[in-house]
C-alpha cells in the first residue's frame, strides 16, 4: 500500500533540519529516517513524540489527519 502516515519529511523540511540531524538526536541511521520520510517505514509513538519535541511541534503535526 501507498498510504501515507507521517508528514515528517514535510516537517524537516519547513524547519530546514536534515534527515541526518534528526537521525543523531534520536540516536537511529540515517537510513531509518529516510524511510520515515517515504512512509516506508513508521517509528514507534514514543520516537514520534521525541521528533515532535526536537521539531518544537504539536504532535499532531507529524500525522496525517485520518478524516478530512
Amino acid at each position: 500500500s501507498n498510504t501515507k502516515y507521517n508528514r515528517i519529511k514535510t516537517q524537516l523540511a519547513e524547519k530546514e533540519i536534515s534527515n541526518r540531524e534528526l537521525a543523531e538526536y534520536l540516536g537511529v541511521t540515517v537510513h531509518t529516517v529516510s524511510r520515515w520520510c517515504t512512509n516506508t517505514g513508521q517509528p514507534s509513538l514514543e520516537t514520534l513524540y521525541r521528533i515532535a519535541d526536537y521539531l518544537d511541534i504539536n504532535i499532531c503535526e507529524l500525522l496525517v489527519p485520518n478524516k478530512k
